[in-house]
This record gives C-alpha cells, sequence and structure tokens, in this order.
C-alpha cells in the first residue's frame, strides 16, 4: 500500500514520536507526521523473537480545534 500512495504522491512521514509503550509482546507507538495533511499515528505492533509478527494502526488528521484543554498527546 505505502508503494501504491508514494506513486500518487502521498508519503507517510513520521516527525515526531511522542510516546512509546511496551507491555509483554505489544508495543504501541504514538506519533504525529503528515500523510497529505498532518496527522497523529498510533501503531500497535506485535513482536515474537524479536521481529514484528502483527501490526495494526490508526491515521487520523489533526483536528483544527480540540473540544478539550488537554492536548492532542
Amino acid at each position: 500500500a505505502a508503494a501504491r500512495w508514494a506513486e500518487q504522491g502521498r508519503n507517510l512521514v513520521y516527525r515526531t514520536v511522542h510516546r512509546i509503550v511496551a507491555e509483554g509482546d505489544l508495543v504501541l507507538l504514538q506519533s504525529e507526521g503528515e500523510f497529505g495533511v498532518p496527522v497523529t499515528y498510533w501503531d500497535l505492533f506485535r513482536v515474537a523473537d524479536g521481529r514484528i509478527v502483527e501490526h495494526w494502526d490508526v491515521i487520523a488528521p489533526v483536528p483544527a480545534e480540540l473540544p478539550h484543554s488537554n492536548g492532542l498527546f
């Protein structure tokens, strides 16, 4: 999928990693970057024998305004 997006001029660009949380065989990465527009990335990895064996992600546009004062991260 990433190759098709790159052909369309849409590259996954990670700018800042805000949080990494790991427990057992799971690692959660919370970051921000660009995917044509400013976005947040949530990546969840399952690791076995030192390798990533599964990956789930959410890519969401950064909202212009938040409904609270807690910040995005």
